[in-house]
């Protein structure tokens, strides 16, 4: 089955509501660690189950819920601070960088050949900038 588009969204929400509510606990049933399951995490969610006895299951699901509804805005902000760096840096395509790359390879080749250049600067030249390929 294709995933929409908003699916990890949703399933994110339903995570955080399964892990505060395993945090909360109002039944005798022990249900801390449900939201291990549903996220595929049977370990994890075998362990809690375990530790069910003890108050760290219930912590421990109580500080994943609020981080599962915090995370989208932290993904956010971290994304629109990515984005409005240098303007230069961030608007080249992929196909942009490797072009001006190919281009300096080229120039630091021509330079070599003229005699501008020792041949370790140019290898290390050329390693700096192949460094530079995404």
């Amino acid at each position: 089955m294709a995933k929409v588009q908003g699916d990890d969204e949703k399933n994110k929400r339903i995570i955080a509501a399964l892990a505060l509510l395993g945090a909360i606990q109002p039944t005798p049933i022990p249900v801390a660690g449900i939201h291990k399951f549903y996220g595929g995490q049977y370990g994890w969610g075998l362990l809690y189950l375990l530790l069910g006895f003890t108050q760290v299951p219930r912590v421990a699901s109580l500080v994943e819920g609020v981080w599962y509804l915090v995370e989208p805005q932290v993904e956010k902000k971290f994304w629109a601070a990515k984005t409005t760096g240098v303007e230069a840096s961030t608007a080249d395509t992929l196909g942009n960088t490797v072009e001006a790359v190919a281009s300096s390879l080229r120039e630091i080749e021509r330079l070599r050949q003229e005699g501008l250049l020792s041949e370790h600067e140019f290898e290390q030249k050329r390693r700096r900038l192949l460094e530079q390929m995404p």
